[in-house]
């Protein structure tokens, strides 16, 4: 993964994409550092943490600007978590995730609200990259409730 976003960023500097430049530099600053608090190359697994990490924060401070009335850096932001969208993999369809919240509910034996850390602790290993973890933590809400 990390190859293929170098390579993208050379090619969005050859064709002066500032934007997309910009993303994929913030991006390459965040494996490196992660690389750096690890002491050592990091593997796809960590990539694909660390680039869901970014697009988190990027969703959320698009979130933040259009509250505070900012729609220009709202909408970079948004343009920036599209970029980074394409390095993501597949996002789980919603009732795939129900399927399995209720299959881990019913290996759990979960039957209300407090017992939301058991399935999660089940559920989230199964769809780690694949699901947005507030998608999730709803969607078991709404079941145990």
């Amino acid at each position: 993964m990390k190859q293929r976003i170098q390579q993208d960023l050379k090619e969005a500097m050859l064709q002066r994409d500032e934007l997309k430049t910009g993303a994929l530099r913030m991006l390459l600053a965040a494996f490196v550092n992660k690389e750096k608090e690890k002491g050592e190359p990091i593997t796809e697994e960590q990539a694909q943490g660390v680039l869901l990490a970014e697009a988190k924060k990027r969703k959320e401070a698009a979130e933040a600007f259009e509250k505070g009335g900012r729609q220009d850096m709202a909408e970079k932001e948004r343009k920036e978590l599209e970029i980074l969208q394409e390095y993501l993999p597949e996002q789980m369809p919603e009732d795939e995730i129900q399927k399995l919240a209720k299959e881990a509910i019913a290996k759990t034996g979960a039957s209300r609200p407090q017992d939301m850390g058991r399935v999660m602790a089940e559920l989230m290993p199964q769809l780690k990259g694949r699901a947005d973890g507030a998608l999730v933590s709803s969607i078991v809400k709404e079941l145990l409730g």
